[in-house]
């Protein structure tokens, strides 16, 4: 395990650049980064692998089929739940796609929440385990924001 990265006064390069092009929200770099990271059991081996992700697309889709609208969607945070949630929880206390769908909406539109709550605690878990983020290669261009 890595040094906590909370111990320094300065913020990381890039960091600063980054919330100011998207506040504490994922960009599509960033989400990419953070799903890249997730890992899931093998049911057959017993073993980690890397999590098969969904595309921002994808998880759009399956929200849109099965009746749900998230209000605070704001650039690929949906996208990060929701594979967060697939990684953690899908096909294990989340049954199955309408469960996940239900618990994305209620995690991100959570009434008394902050609608930062999904980089807020991917952010908090990289200080936890000395994750450094590479803040400048998550900047990219806004327009292809939602592409």
């Amino acid at each position: 395990m890595g040094q906590r990265l909370d111990i320094y006064d300065k913020f990381p390069p890039g960091m600063q650049q980054y919330l100011g092009c998207y506040g504490w929200h994922f960009s599509k770099r960033m989400a990419q980064f953070a799903i890249s990271r997730m890992k899931v059991k093998d049911d057959s081996t017993g073993k980690e692998k890397s999590l098969v992700p969904w595309t921002k697309s994808e998880v759009d889709e399956m929200l849109k089929r099965n009746g749900i609208t998230v209000e605070h969607d704001e650039l690929y945070d949906v996208c990060y739940v929701a594979n967060m949630l697939k990684a953690d929880f899908y096909k294990k206390s989340l049954a199955d796609e309408a469960h996940l769908c239900v618990h994305v909406k209620l995690y991100l539109d959570d009434i008394d929440g902050d609608p930062c709550r999904a980089f807020d605690e991917f952010y908090a878990t990289c200080i936890g385990k000395g994750v450094p983020i590479p803040w400048e290669d998550m900047l990219e261009e806004r327009k292809e924001e939602r592409s």
